[in-house]
Parts: structure tokens; sequence; C-alpha cells
């Protein structure tokens, strides 16, 4: 029988309906793999096309050799500008603007073309988030900038216009209304009961231990109670952090040994699905304030949006967040034995 579902977070609804599916395993995906090669002479971001990119902002060199391992570039095409004030226009009472002021810059996540962050070892993932930090905590300095999210758009299901492994950061002059909401949320909670909802949310999943896939010294990994898609999975710090400009360098080093292997888990749960992966902080000026988590959300793209979602904003899954949990569980247990 379907189920329906309020996120806690948010408030919103989501209906989880596993008949309109069979198993969790029936969402491995059937179909023929790109092969692609280390390296793609047409590909800019691949090394010795450095030139068709915009000047870099930030380089991480290579632990052995000259090159590089991590390159940071302005977005040749850009959603916002850096130039500019957000000043606001109205014309009349209801229709406002301002100009798109803000930054949109690529991180180049490593030099070779084919290699995707499941394939990755710790060190080079480490390196991959030193990038993001770094430019996380340069962007927040610029007093126009309210919000800053990264994401990663892997394979054509979930947008990527470019095979080359990348993650896009985009620091804006406004806080997005979903984020205001989930902020209300978390707020009200704080006000009723003193408490940081996502440290509850956090404490409950762990006593709860039915969602849970992983957990460490310093973090949980778990599928959320709501989730909005099968294998929905969280990836959520143990201690009290709004940004994740505030993550220490030994927390760093342990968040890139577990966001590998749950990337790599949930290829070998879902036969390496495209997948959009996003990493939600504070924003800039609510990143003292203790209402708040930065998490990493992975969103597997093994199902289609369509009319109902689009036309009522109430989210389908159609598997048990905690039988994906199960599932993922198991193979995370194995992958640290080394069986099959």
């Amino acid at each position: 029988m379907s189920v329906i579902r309020q996120d806690p977070t948010t408030k919103a609804w989501v209906i989880i309906a596993p008949g309109r599916a069979m198993r969790p395993h029936d969402f491995q995906q059937v179909r023929e793999p790109h092969v692609f090669a280390p390296r793609d002479e047409s590909c800019p971001f691949c090394p010795g096309n450095e030139a068709h990119t915009p000047q870099e902002v930030l380089r991480l060199p290579e632990r052995q050799g000259t090159g590089w391992a991590v390159r940071v570039i302005p977005n040749k095409f850009a959603v916002l500008a850096s130039q500019g004030e957000p000043r606001h226009r109205a014309e009349g009472p209801l229709f406002r603007e301002m100009d798109g002021v803000g930054y949109h810059e690529v991180i180049v996540e490593t030099p070779i073309h084919n290699r995707t962050p499941a394939q990755m070892d710790d060190a080079e993932m480490e390196q991959v988030l030193r990038a993001y930090q770094a430019r996380y905590r340069a962007l927040q300095q610029d007093p126009r900038v309210r919000y800053i999210i990264l994401f990663k758009n892997h394979g054509e299901r979930a947008g990527t216009s470019l095979v080359h492994p990348h993650t896009q950061l985009v620091a804006m002059p406004i806080a997005p209304l979903q984020i205001r909401r989930k902020y209300e949320v978390a707020i009200s909670h704080y006000d009723d009961t003193g408490r940081c909802l996502y440290r509850d949310l956090v404490e409950a999943e762990v006593a709860a231990q039915v969602r849970i896939v992983e957990e460490t010294e310093h973090f949980v990994v778990f599928h959320p109670f709501a989730s909005r898609v099968p294998f929905e999975t969280w990836i959520v710090p143990k201690h009290y952090q709004p940004s994740f400009g505030q993550v220490s360098s030994e927390e760093l080093s342990a968040l890139a040994q577990v966001s590998r292997k749950t990337l790599l888990g949930l290829d070998n749960a879902l036969g390496k699905p495209d997948f959009n992966y996003v990493l939600h902080s504070a924003p800039t000026e609510d990143e003292t304030k203790p209402y708040y988590l930065w998490h990493i959300q992975i969103l597997p793209r093994v199902t289609t949006i369509a009319g109902f979602e689009l036309g009522s904003g109430i989210s389908i899954s159609t598997v048990m967040p905690e039988q994906s949990a199960a599932l993922m569980g198991d193979i995370m247990t194995r992958m640290r034995s080394g069986r099959p």
C-alpha cells in the first residue's frame, strides 16, 4: 500500500508508492555503458586545453608531477555576472527585478576525462572537497553574496552537458524560496524546542536504525523518511556546523572517504546511475545561527518526473527508504569486507 509522508525539514508531502515498482534491485540501470577515453582532444577541461576555458581562479597541484589535480574556472556560460550591484527595481506593485549579479564557477575535479567520483581514491576526493571549501570561503566574503550552492549533474538524465567530471558553484544575491522555507521550518522547531531540527533528525535516524546506510565518527549516511526519489541519500555531519565553510581539515578528510564510498555504493546498487548531487549550506548571513546543518543530498535519476509531480509539487517515490537503505547498507558492509 502507498503511504504519504511529510518531510520534517520542509513540511512538504511525498507519496511513496512501492506498488508502482517491484524490488529495490529493479532500479538497476540496464543500458549499454558509454566508454570514454582518459583524455578527449575536444574536451575543454582536459589537460592541454586550458586555453579554451576562462582564466582559472584556483589550481590545486598534483601530488606528484607538475600538472594540476583540480582547477576552478568561471563558467563560460555563466547564469550570473560578478560585476555590478544587486539593486532592486520595480515596475508597478507586482513586477520586481534586479541585475543578475553573482558568481558561477566550474570545479574541474580531475585531469582524467573518464574518472568518475566513485572511481577516485580518497586523496583525490579530498582535493575536490578542498577546492569546494576554498571557493566557498572566498566567495562568502563578498557582501553581495547571500547564498552559495554547489551541485553536480552526473549523466545525461541529470542534465550534464560535458562528460568530464566537474561540479558547479553558484553564489547569488538572494536566498532561494525553497531554502528560506527550510530555514523557516528549522527556526520554528528551534523556537519550540531550543534544539536544531537537523541534529534532532540525525539523532532520530541513528536511534531508529531503519534508514541508516553508514555511520562513522563524523558523519551519518541515511535515506530520508520522506525520500523524494528512490535511493535519495543524505550525508550529514554529527557535529553542529551550519556552514560548509566551518568544516575542519580532519572532517574534510573523513568526508572524502564517506562521500566516495557512498557514491561507489550507489554505483553498485543501481548500475552506475545518473545522479544529481547538491551540497546545502546555510545562507551566508545565517552561518552562526543554531538552526541548520550543512549536508550533501544525492538524488539518483532512476525515475522520470511527470505531470503529477510538476502540477502538484508532490514527489512520488516508488521504493520505501527502509528497503533501499537496507540494500545499500548491505552493499557498503560487503565493500568494507572486500566481498563481491
